[in-house]
């Protein structure tokens, strides 16, 4: 105590100075990521990527793009993790050769742990996928296509309220977002949520998922925010809030009580979706009760759902937005449309959708321009160096690519802004740009959703363009565009893309 009674705040103020310059020559100089090039604020604390994540609204993605050019194809973007840009390294980087882990420091800040897609340890993450991947599978989605086909129709009907009404235009960015939700839950959950018969489409939640990205930028470097958050009673939440959390957390509120009601009930024979979610993959030895408890599979659930909502939305929203810009992208999607239809046949079957080369051309652009997401999603080889040209990258150590910046790589898509189907309608230009096409992501961590999401653009756009002329009420590129990291692609006006409707009789 005499000695704690003797120290000055100078004594306290030059420790921590001594330890901060310690740390920052370690960082510098001693660290086994010492050799390779960045900026040196970067290298010495990660306050400096918080700077652009929260200061700057998101913008730490685009500062990523600006070093590499001034560093090179490889940089060290925090003090322990490495980026890389060149596209040659997508494939060695993401694939099914070895243990790959997630890094924990990004997807902690979910704070859902136990659920599939924060998973950090490579075979904790196979036996977690194992009944998602069944579930979300090419054949359980085209089998279960009646829904989307049940809520395009839904979708049609609303937006068809607005035809011919010159004082009214309808929101597209909200109504694709209330499509994408109804469709994710009933797909997921067996249960109608209705977003597309709220009279606003539900903007309220639309709003908050938007926003969410904001939450999660502050929770990757201000960790115990997204905990405390969680800790939250949803029921308190939503009655605090205005509208949009009312509805978000009332949206968890029902999850977890069906998660519950699943877990408890041995008495149905039907298997409804949230239990075969639930169950766990088959494994000797059996799971822990802790892969089976209602707070995990509640994790699960919510993530899951929740990474269905706004990525397809945007990218609808992108689609939409530019084929409905370019004439001559139109006329020629609706006479393709048209030539499939000549039978009489009347709509068209997911996979006779999937046949049509300019319409998946179409899809294939707009999924280039608007991919999942738009941050890095950094792997962690835990037990072998990784190689990039001469450089050795040490066992353990997160290293990421951002498939949003390699999609808009000016060597690999000429004129990577512009909205272009006609650089996939050749089939071999298609077949090699497999390497660097990955809008879901690739390897062992590859979207669940991805068949979901390319079902719901193929009935989407195919029957808005047979049934709508759009004029937009002064919606531009700035509606689609990306402009910040919200983990999923933020733009700078997320309020909507208006367009006044009349329906095509062509």
């Amino acid at each position: 105590m005499e000695v704690l009674s003797q120290l000055s705040w100078q004594h306290v103020a030059g420790t921590i100075v001594v330890y901060l310059a310690s740390l920052a020559f370690y960082r510098l100089f001693l660290h086994p990521l010492a050799k390779f090039p960045g900026p040196r604020l970067a290298a010495v604390s990660r306050w400096y990527e918080a700077y652009y994540d929260v200061v700057c609204n998101g913008k730490y993605t685009f500062k990523i793009e600006e070093m590499h050019k001034k560093y090179g194809p490889i940089i060290r973007i925090s003090p322990f993790e490495l980026h890389v840009s060149a596209p040659a390294f997508f494939e060695k980087l993401y694939n099914h050769d070895g243990p790959w882990n997630k890094y924990a420091w990004a997807y902690d800040a979910f704070s859902a742990k136990p659920s599939t897609i924060c998973t950090i340890e490579h075979d904790v993450h196979r036996q977690r996928r194992a009944p998602l991947s069944a579930f979300f599978s090419k054949a359980n989605v085209a089998a279960k296509q009646e829904i989307i086909r049940r809520r395009t129709a839904q979708l049609c009907g609303r937006i068809a309220e607005f035809a011919g009404d010159r004082t009214a235009a309808v929101n597209l960015g909200t109504a694709m977002s209330a499509f994408a939700r109804d469709v994710a839950i009933e797909f997921i959950l067996g249960k109608r949520y209705n977003n597309l018969e709220s009279k606003d489409f539900s903007a309220a939640f639309t709003n908050v998922l938007q926003g969410a990205g904001a939450v999660w930028r502050i929770t990757k470097h201000v960790r115990w925010f997204g905990p405390f958050m969680k800790s939250l009673p949803p029921s308190l939440v939503a009655k605090l809030g205005d509208e949009g959390p009312k509805g978000f957390f009332a949206f968890l509120k029902d999850t977890m009580t069906l998660t519950r009601d699943t877990i408890s009930s041995s008495t149905r024979s039907a298997v409804s979706a949230s239990e075969k979610l639930a169950a766990p993959a088959p494994a000797n030895p059996p799971p822990p009760d802790e892969e089976k408890s209602g707070a995990r599979i509640n994790d699960e659930v919510g993530t899951v759902s929740g990474a269905a909502f706004e990525t397809t939305a945007q990218s609808l929203r992108l689609i939409v937005y530019y084929v409905y810009s370019d004439p001559d992208i139109l006329s020629r999607l609706r006479a393709e449309l048209r030539s499939a239809t000549d039978d009489g046949a009347g709509s068209l079957s997911l996979a006779a959708l999937e046949k049509l080369p300019y319409l998946t051309a179409v899809l294939m652009e707009g999924l280039r321009l608007s991919p999942g997401l738009a941050t890095r999603t950094a792997r962690v080889a835990p037990n072998r160096e990784l190689v990039y040209g001469q450089w050795r990258i040490p066992a353990g150590t997160p290293v990421g690519m951002t498939t949003m910046l390699m999609h808009r790589d000016e060597q690999l898509y000429p004129e990577p802004k512009r909205f272009s189907p006609d650089r996939w309608v050749d089939m071999e230009v298609r077949r090699k740009a497999h390497k660097t096409y990955a809008p879901f992501a690739r390897g062992t961590r590859i979207c669940l959703g991805m068949h979901l999401a390319w079902a719901e653009l193929y009935m989407v756009v195919a029957s808005l363009v047979q049934r709508f002329d759009f004029e937009f009420d002064g919606a531009g590129p700035k509606d689609v565009e990306p402009v910040s990291d919200q983990f999923t692609i933020g733009t700078e006006d997320q309020s909507g893309i208006k367009a006044f409707v009349t329906l095509y009789n062509g």
